[in-house]
């Protein structure tokens, strides 16, 4: 298996946006229909329709149903990519990484987010 080195597009067709939520949009040859979830959190909302009319307007009523829930149970909606995220890596790869920021002056969070920043399109 090669990983490339070159930069992640997001190809903005695969997804949905509305209200600070994304949504994802995969196709069921089999069921002849659009389906997805939203990304990001940890509460399961999918949505799904036969046209792109119809998953987009399923999308935003699952997101508003999910925010009307959470207002009607005094609950605090998730926020998808509050911008901290846990990452597992190898003791000697977390090592080399803290040598290697220690070295250039800068935190471990400023390597990571430097090497994420090269690989992911903006």
């Amino acid at each position: 298996m090669s990983v490339s080195k070159e930069p992640v597009h997001m190809r903005t067709s695969n997804y949905l946006h509305y209200k600070d939520y994304i949504g994802s949009i995969a196709f069921s040859e089999e069921d002849a229909v659009f389906h997805g979830k939203v990304v990001g959190i940890k509460s399961l909302i999918s949505f799904e329709g036969d046209s792109v009319s119809a998953i987009t307007e399923d999308f935003h009523s699952a997101v508003d149903e999910y925010l009307d829930f959470c207002d009607q149970n005094g609950k605090q909606p998730e926020k998808p990519f509050k911008g901290s995220f846990n990452v597992r890596i190898g003791a000697d790869l977390h090592r080399m990484a803290a040598l290697a920021a220690s070295s250039r002056g800068i935190s471990l969070n400023s390597l990571v987010e430097d090497a994420i920043r090269q690989n992911v399109a903006m």
